[in-house]
């Protein structure tokens, strides 16, 4: 008996809040409006980004998969047995670009920064869903 009252009293702490939920929620939904528009401007070819994607040097097969990526982000950022893989790996998304940022186009990773602190308070706030997922 002692054992199921411990074990119930974690599940419950394992939980955010009801106004960090509210918060969280807020937060992913404005990553994936985000991740929507700039995956819609890589996947349809907007010359912005067909520019950028040519300064990068990689190839433009790059853009696309960068596009289906953030396009995958956004979707399971929303569904909620997915939200914390889903800002995972927008997470690690915005750690690349602010590296492509930095090195190869040499501007202010502004935007990916911000977009990283957010898809972090995600990870941070589904930290305990994101563990039981990978068996922790």
């Amino acid at each position: 008996m002692t054992h199921s009252a411990t074990s119930n009293a974690s599940n419950v702490s394992a939980r955010p809040g009801k106004g960090l939920n509210i918060a969280l929620w807020c937060v992913q939904v404005l990553l994936a409006l985000a991740f929507l528009g700039a995956s819609s401007a890589k996947l349809m070819g907007k010359p912005e980004m067909v520019a950028v994607f040519n300064a990068v040097g990689i190839g433009q097969w790059f853009r696309y998969v960068t596009g289906i990526l953030e396009l995958a982000g956004a979707v399971l950022i929303v569904v909620p047995k997915t939200r914390s893989v889903g800002a995972a790996l927008l997470a690690m998304i915005m750690v690349g670009a602010i590296f492509a940022h930095l090195f190869v186009l040499h501007s202010p990773p502004t935007a990916p920064v911000v977009l990283l602190l957010l898809a972090g308070f995600v990870v941070w706030g589904r930290r305990e869903e994101l563990a039981h997922l990978l068996g922790r």
